[in-house]
């Protein structure tokens, strides 16, 4: 949804704080006041842990974030990226009832009848239409087992623990070794998991699950689920649908999983917002400073919020210092740091908003970006910012 222009605030310039460099130099940095963290679409997650510590519940908690949306119901399974395994192939540890199974074909391994010495299990591209299932004893060395028709997917009843570079980490669900783009050997390990087990390691992920209300938690857990449902009809990739980032949700496989955001879960099975019989892009965010901000959906509406200034939530308000040489080395085209030039907000809440637009000028030349673009570069919470 586009935000409203305003003339009269439409050439704000922000005070520069100089440092020890001379006038003529241009300012050493600039201090930022500003309000709430990420985009402010949605729900506030500080926010819904105030509207629940005023006694609303978690109903009442996403009919204010997402006014218009309709109850429904979702279930099935997710593909998910699982983006800290950079390595184009799959490897996890031997567990009791561990299975690989073709997706060519479908034909299913028990790996520990297989080979009962195995310590760990790999699959590899043996070609661009098979895959190779090798495994690993005491003594160390891969050893192959057998090629399989298509891609293949470890599973098991309980989580198995995934091997990557970065360390070892378990899933629920299945490890699938995807083939990336067809004819090619490329893969991505992707986690196929039911869309209930999925929330297990996206909410306690996003929230404070020891410290929050239950009708936070439980807010949080139909949001999450409603996102994931919104995202799995509008997939990132042929072979996958969420990744694992805060691009989308957090998600943190079984490490995270917390007893009182999966009776949360439990408590909410199934239930999503939905808007025009579909499920919603509930969108959501840390903190809004105190105003929603609008999305491109009706329901992601510009408003203000009496929940976000709760007293623990430190990012309602925050102060950030940027130094002349990161705006410097941000645009080096533009050459020394000049100043700034707030061309344009969004006209809700307090200094007039979120910044829309922005000019940096430097002694070359200057640039205009948005405040998205301009947050991005410089590490701020937000959008929402101006100089003190």
């Amino acid at each position: 949804m586009r935000r409203l222009a305003l003339p009269t605030i439409a050439a704000i310039v922000l005070a520069l704080v100089p440092g020890t460099s001379s006038a003529a130099e241009g300012p050493a940095r600039l201090v930022l006041q500003g309000k709430g963290w990420g985009h402010g679409h949605g729900m506030s997650q500080y926010g819904a842990q105030g509207a629940a510590l005023h006694g609303l519940n978690h109903r009442q908690i996403l009919r204010f974030y997402y006014p218009g949306t309709r109850w429904g119901r979702a279930g099935g399974k997710v593909r998910v990226l699982i983006s800290a395994d950079t390595t184009a192939d799959v490897v996890v540890r031997d567990r009791a009832g561990l299975k690989v199974r073709s997706l060519g074909n479908g034909m299913t391994v028990d790996l520990r009848k297989a080979r009962p010495a195995a310590r760990a299990w790999r699959i590899t591209a043996a070609s661009p239409t098979r895959s190779l299932v090798s495994w690993k004893g005491r003594s160390g060395g891969w050893q192959r087992l057998r090629t399989v028709k298509g891609d293949a997917q470890f599973q098991a009843t309980g989580p198995i623990t995934l091997v990557t570079p970065s360390g070892s980490v378990a899933y629920r669900g299945a490890l699938r070794s995807a083939t990336v783009k067809p004819g090619r050997k490329a893969r991505d390990t992707v986690n196929v998991v039911s869309l209930e087990n999925y929330l297990r390691g996206v909410v306690p992920a996003e929230v404070i699950a020891g410290a929050w209300r239950p009708a936070a938690l439980r807010a949080q857990s139909v949001a999450a689920r409603t996102y994931a449902a919104y995202e799995r009809q509008h997939p990132l990739a042929r072979h996958y649908q969420l990744c694992d980032t805060a691009q989308c949700q957090v998600y943190t496989g079984t490490s995270n999983e917390h007893p009182r955001t999966d009776a949360a879960i439990e408590r909410t099975r199934a239930a999503v917002l939905t808007h025009r019989g579909r499920p919603a892009f509930t969108q959501f965010s840390s903190s809004n400073g105190g105003w929603t901000s609008a999305g491109a959906f009706p329901y992601l509406s510009a408003k203000k919020d009496p929940y976000d200034a709760m007293p623990s939530n430190p990012n309602h308000t925050w102060r950030h210092v940027v130094r002349a040489t990161a705006i410097e080395a941000a645009w080096p085209a533009l050459g020394d740091f000049r100043r700034i030039t707030v061309l344009r907000r969004d006209g809700h809440g307090a200094w007039g908003g979120r910044v829309d637009r922005v000019r940096v000028v430097g002694s070359r030349g200057s640039t205009t970006v948005s405040g998205d673009t301009f947050r991005s570069y410089l590490g701020l919470k937000s959008n929402w910012f101006r100089a003190r």
